[in-house]
């Protein structure tokens, strides 16, 4: 038998594994590559983990709670092609302005946040008033998603936001621009959320066993309608400031962005059987991501070494993931 420190300490690397294998990687990559262990190099992985970070807390958040939602790429860029149209001063943009100017930032805010939220409400309906798979809906949503941007801008960009908002990608903090803060706040929030609020020890109890959790009297149809318009909000707001850090939108804004949120959301430790899940982990898992791509890029390596690094990773963290059940079931 296990003495009770030595159970702990088990579940405490078991439960925080990403971020010791995060900092042994940036370990070797400062070791190894030349140039890479600067203040600046580690601010630019922070800067990079902007958009996947946060499109990663609610992909977390649904994956937790048993479901899966594969629009968040296509409301992120409709989001932000919103705003763009709104407005941007060239391309298609409109360019509205306000008086005082700096209540562009507010209202341009909500209006992403809106748009995202109306597409998660969407598929929050078909998946909990119609029954129908998560998986399906939020595809073809991310379909449709992708067809309204192309329609809504003509296949055109739009340029060129309001100085108040660039505002949020040029101005830095520590070195990090404070839409990075932004990103990194959203997760520190929804992180107590999850942990120490009855929303989010609800939400494990769905994900882990949604009958015995109804059975407790937890409302889960409401719940998992909430956490899908939830998600599309976060999605919206990954849009908002993916629109700030171009200065407008472009049709095929954030591609591939889906397939690296899901990867990292794997990589931190989240379940894809539910109800399991950190979102600190889910941000290592980012940074993560992030600093392989940066010592790819250092070391001048063909891009298309990411993507293997990045496929073999999912597979590595879905095997450990089956590892951390059995162990845990042996400490049981």
């Amino acid at each position: 038998m296990l003495s009770s420190n030595r159970r702990v300490a088990i579940e405490f690397v078991l439960d925080h594994l990403v971020w010791f294998i995060l900092v042994a990687v940036l370990v070797l990559f400062s070791l190894t590559i030349p140039n890479y262990f600067q203040i600046g190099i580690f601010a630019n992985i922070v800067e990079q983990s902007t958009f996947v970070g946060t499109l990663a807390i609610g992909l977390s958040l649904l994956i937790i709670a048993g479901y899966m939602d594969l629009s968040i790429e296509s409301v992120m860029a409709l989001a932000a092609m919103v705003v763009g149209i709104l407005f941007a001063k060239s391309g298609v943009g409109f360019g509205f302005g306000f008086t005082p100017a700096w209540l562009v930032v507010p209202i341009s805010l909500m209006i992403a946040l809106g748009v995202g939220a109306l597409v998660g409400a969407s598929n929050a309906f078909f998946v909990v008033k119609l029954k129908m798979n998560s998986f399906i809906v939020t595809l073809a949503a991310f379909i449709w998603g992708r067809g309204l941007v192309v329609a809504l801008s003509g296949g055109r960009s739009a340029q060129e936001l309001p100085a108040e908002l660039r505002f949020l990608a040029i101005q830095r903090f520590l070195q990090i621009p404070l839409m990075a803060w932004v990103a990194i706040i959203a997760t520190l929030v929804f992180a107590f959320i999850l942990n120490r609020t009855p929303f989010g020890r609800h939400l494990l109890m769905i994900g882990g066993n949604p009958t015995a959790a109804y059975r407790a009297g937890i409302k889960v149809d409401r719940l998992t309608a909430t956490t899908f318009v939830l998600a599309g909000a976060i999605a919206g707001l990954a849009g908002w400031l993916l629109a700030i850090r171009t200065s407008g939108a472009t049709a095929n804004l954030g591609v591939g962005m889906l397939f690296q949120t899901f990867a990292a959301v794997v990589i931190g430790g989240v379940s894809l059987k539910g109800g399991v899940g950190s979102l600190p982990g889910v941000y290592a898992g980012v940074l993560l991501l992030a600093s392989i791509q940066t010592a790819i890029n250092l070391m001048g390596m063909p891009a298309h070494f990411t993507q293997l690094i990045q496929g073999g990773m999912v597979l590595v963290a879905v095997l450990l993931d089956t590892f951390k059940l059995s162990i845990r079931k042996r400490l049981a």
